[in-house]
């Protein structure tokens, strides 16, 4: 199972065909078990990773760093999963440090964000503070670099 996660991970367009090749199964074992993996929600969704500014749409994305009063009984979930239902919210993530949420979400210009952050996000209740940083430049996502700058210095070997 986890061989095969490994690999749809990596590359979501395998088949199952593919991925029985390359690990010596049957195809439709293959299959089963990523049937099986959707089933129990460990597989959420299969995506492709879009570089926007080469396409010519770009969108303005930003970082929000939220504190927040955790409740009795449930903590940071509440309000987390409150901030979530928002359309506009890409990824909520609860981290360590100096605040407690980190929210990402992407927005058509810089007005929409700052919008979204005083009469949606900062009026939740338990919200303490918010802090916004706008992304400037993608560099590495989920593993992926978006441009190659690095040339090859490595001299050519000649026989």
């Amino acid at each position: 199972m986890k061989e095969i996660l490994e690999i749809l991970e990596s590359d979501a367009r395998l088949g199952a065909e593919d991925i029985a090749i390359m690990l010596g199964m049957d195809k439709e074992e293959v299959r089963r078990v990523i049937k099986e993996l959707e089933d129990n929600k460990i597989i959420l969704k299969y995506i492709t990773l879009v570089n926007w500014e080469k396409a010519g749409n770009e969108k303005v994305m930003a970082m929000i760093e939220v504190r927040v009063a955790p409740q009795r009984d449930v903590g940071y979930d509440a309000v987390a999963e409150r901030i979530c239902r928002f359309p506009e919210v890409r990824s909520v993530r609860l981290v360590s440090g100096a605040y407690d949420l980190a929210v990402f979400i992407e927005g058509k210009n810089m007005r929409e964000i700052s919008n979204f952050v005083a009469t949606k996000l900062a009026t939740i209740e338990g919200v303490l503070s918010t802090a916004t940083h706008f992304i400037l430049k993608t560099y590495k996502q989920d593993g992926v670099m978006f441009e190659d700058g690095e040339k090859d210095r490595r001299l050519a070997v000649s026989p």
